[in-house]
């Protein structure tokens, strides 16, 4: 987080500062982010989507026995990753696995927002956090040796823990997700933080698909832009610095089963949800095991005590809710 805090030390006033602690709910946090997008919403009818795929739905055994499995990751697919902070891997998940989460994902989201997110033009981006507590279907893919491997590989560290995981679903007719890069989000004294981003359901470019910046270090690009806490200033500035710099982005759809997992460093955002269908997400955030929290959490850290409880600035970040994900074995 060293990057973000290097930018506020430059201008201080009352649209940057924040360095007050968050005093909401995560729901409430996720209002206030989206709120930060330069928009300019498609009017018109929202696109039809295409039905779900027909395919057979695994029982909850045979999906934790599939994300045991580890993952053929190539060097290739490692120095990619490296190189630009990002990488789009297909088959993570087979197409049942993710139906099947879909519909756990939807009847939470009914349950804690008493609306079906698939009906209607609601325009909102809904958001929940440490599901897997809870619910056991959850649990199996957050703590997935198979998403542990793989992040744990990409990172080129021998362990990892869970931050938390995000259910996202950006709704029908919802507009853009800011320009913004991880580092800060999370308050950890690493840079070694990767996020699975795994869409549930297929996720055409009209749905908004996440879109990555690359190389890496094009966040050294927009470093002197200093993040504003209201309005959309952040956001112009960032896309007006890429592409002035010819900053090349990868926006392409993502195939049932395919996964995404991001860098902290790397900038990333999502377009218009413009179809019928809500864009639901499950995001896990995965760090290397022995990170600290940093002094100084803000309020762009979020509720971040949830996600670690009794664990205070400075500490090792490893409460009872950051379980070690890979190795399997590793207590």
């Amino acid at each position: 987080m060293k990057f973000f805090r290097d930018k506020l030390s430059s201008e201080i006033s009352d649209t940057t500062d924040i360095s007050k602690p968050w005093d909401k709910d995560n729901q409430a946090w996720w209002d206030w982010y989206v709120s930060l997008a330069d928009n300019k919403k498609t009017k018109g009818n929202l696109i039809k989507t295409k039905p779900l795929p027909d395919v057979a739905i695994p029982s909850d055994d045979e999906v934790e026995s599939e994300l045991a499995k580890t993952y053929p990751l190539t060097n290739d697919q490692i120095v990619f990753f490296q190189k630009n902070g990002f990488i789009k891997l297909k088959n993570v998940f087979s197409p049942g696995a993710i139906l099947k989460l879909r519909a756990e994902l939807i009847n939470l989201l009914k349950e804690e927002f008493d609306v079906d997110p698939d009906k209607g033009a609601h325009d909102r981006f809904l958001s929940l956090e440490m599901t897997w507590i809870e619910n056991t279907l959850l649990r199996t893919y957050v703590l997935s040796p198979r998403l542990g491997q793989i992040s744990a590989n990409l990172l080129g560290v021998p362990a990892v823990r869970l931050y938390h995981d995000n259910v996202l679903a950006k709704q029908a007719g919802c507009g853009r997700t800011p320009w913004h890069f991880d580092d800060q989000h999370f308050p950890l004294d690493t840079n070694d933080v990767v996020t699975a981003w795994i869409p549930a359901q297929p996720t055409p470019i009209e749905m908004g698909p996440l879109s990555f910046a690359y190389p890496l270090d094009v966040h050294k690009l927009v470093n002197a832009v200093i993040f504003e806490k209201t309005g959309t200033n952040y956001d112009r500035e960032v896309s007006k610095v890429f592409a002035k710099n010819r900053v090349a982005i990868n926006e392409t759809p993502f195939e049932l089963g395919e996964v995404s997992f991001h860098h902290n460093l790397n900038f990333h955002t999502a377009s218009q949800n413009s179809t019928d269908r809500s864009r639901v997400v499950l995001a896990n955030t995965y760090y290397r095991s022995g990170a600290r929290v940093i002094n100084s959490p803000t309020m762009v850290s979020g509720d971040w005590q949830k996600f670690m409880p009794d664990v205070k600035p400075g500490d090792l970040a490893a409460s009872p809710l950051n379980p070690i994900c890979w190795p399997v074995n590793d207590k």
